[in-house]
């Protein structure tokens, strides 16, 4: 018996770097996939069947069951689709990873509107898209479920260049902390991931110069999105874990301790003069 066993998942942008690695780690557990891909290039044009379809024969091969879908996350109908493919296929959804995403680097002054468009509504709106249409189902249910969800180093620290990508995944994080209190009567678990891994898109960023996908490759990833979307982490909900080769760690939103006035407004001249307090490294 796999770790997900005969849990019924769903995988969006499966078809190369870390959501195959999902696909094919979930399928060895013993999962039924819904292996999600458009089939378009890094930056989101274009579209083939071929990507999902060679995941789908990879976890056959092996003995797994699997079926493809190629709908686009970026839209509410898509999203609903990605999902009703489990449920026709299988009768219901235990898990959803929501994955997909693309990259149209460029910096504040040189982005374009239709660049900042095409991040967001793949990452952040396609997220929520996905993310309704299986909070629905799996509510309906009444087995409650596993939602994972995949926010991005750009989005909780910053990295040039990636205004459009890193408010995207900032936007994911907010999402994640959100509907892991929304959901948790329904028993579902709502969490996020962090990871660093050299892949298709990442593969020409600086960060990743001379970096061997051996040593930072998604393989690192999938182990710990098992792990959130297994019944080992029932009693986890509303994390952002950090993956980073073999060093997992999480993110937390932390505020000091800061500084207080006796009474009365405060002034920018008296922000400025206990600027140091308010900052300190006394994080609460």
């Amino acid at each position: 018996m796999g770790l997900l066993q005969d849990k019924v998942s769903v995988i969006t942008g499966a078809g190369n770097g870390i959501g195959r690695s999902h696909a094919l780690y979930f399928a060895k557990e013993g999962a039924k996939v819904v292996v999600n891909d458009l089939g378009g290039t890094r930056d989101g044009v274009g579209n083939s069947n071929s990507a999902a379809d060679q995941v789908v024969a990879e976890i056959k091969a092996a003995g797994g069951q699997a079926v493809a879908n190629y709908d686009n996350v970026a839209t509410l109908e898509g999203g609903r689709k990605i999902v009703e493919t489990a449920q026709k296929t299988w009768g219901h959804i235990d898990v959803l990873v929501n994955n997909a995403g693309i990259l149209r680097d460029k910096s504040l002054l040189k982005m374009e509107e239709a660049q900042w468009d095409a991040v967001i509504a793949v990452h952040l709106k396609g997220t929520f898209n996905c993310t309704q249409a299986a909070a629905a189902a799996m509510k309906e249910a009444g087995h409650g479920g596993r939602i994972i969800n995949t926010s991005s180093y750009s989005g909780l620290e910053g990295n040039f260049g990636q205004s459009n990508y890193g408010a995207a995944k900032a936007g994911i994080y907010g999402f994640t902390r959100v509907c892991s209190l929304e959901l948790l009567k329904a028993g579902i678990t709502v969490n996020c991931i962090a990871p660093v891994a050299k892949t298709r898109l990442t593969e020409d960023l600086p960060m990743f110069a001379g970096v061997t996908e051996e040593a930072l490759g998604p393989q690192y990833i999938s182990p710990v999105v098992a792990f959130l979307a297994s019944d080992l982490a029932a009693d986890i909900t509303g994390k952002v874990l950090a993956i980073q080769g073999n060093w997992v760690y999480e993110y937390r939103m932390m505020k000091t301790a800061g500084a207080r006035k006796d009474s009365g407004q405060w002034t920018p001249t008296e922000l400025r003069e206990r600027w140091n307090e308010i900052t300190a490294n006394n994080w609460q």
